[in-house]
């Protein structure tokens, strides 16, 4: 079952870097706390993903701020390794907080995972946005098919904030 308005997020366990460590931590730690945007893509270093998605959302990083988010997110089906890379790649670091979902356990608890298996890609998140308070969700903005660059982008985020 999908994850809807209104819903608290569960709390799972994804991974960071933390001073340049992998670290193991609480989706509720990084997600739960005051207005937060997150995105999901179904990989980094993917065309839709590096092209528009990411940096969408790093070239609106200050107008979401000053629309009241006090953290972006983005989450993915990778490695800690991988998404630290990809976001030091696009010079996100300081403004979006990178975070590996390796085994789509954060994916399968918002019912929002796919398989792209046919795509050589296996399990991944959907595409998708979410504006959060407080650890609830308050507005989901999911792709149809769970893969394009439509309605999950940062200005379609900005337009209801």
């Amino acid at each position: 079952m999908t994850i809807a308005a209104g819903q608290a997020l569960p709390d799972v366990p994804v991974r960071v870097m933390k001073d340049g460590v992998p670290a193991v931590v609480s989706s509720a730690e990084l997600l739960n706390t005051g207005r937060v945007v997150l995105f999901a893509v179904p990989g980094a270093f993917t065309p839709g993903c590096s092209r528009v998605h990411l940096p969408g959302y790093k070239n609106h990083a200050k107008e979401l701020s000053a629309k009241g988010v006090d953290t972006i997110a983005c989450i993915a089906v990778n490695d800690v390794f991988v998404m630290n890379a990809w976001g030091e790649e696009h010079g996100v670091t300081e403004d979006i907080v990178m975070i590996a979902d390796p085994d789509a356990a954060f994916a399968k608890a918002v019912g929002l995972d796919i398989d792209v298996t046919d795509k050589g890609l296996g399990i991944r998140s959907q595409r998708y946005a979410m504006v959060i308070e407080d650890g609830v969700v308050v507005e989901l903005f999911p792709e149809a098919d769970g893969l394009s660059v439509d309605g999950s982008t940062a200005e379609c985020v900005l337009a209801t904030l």
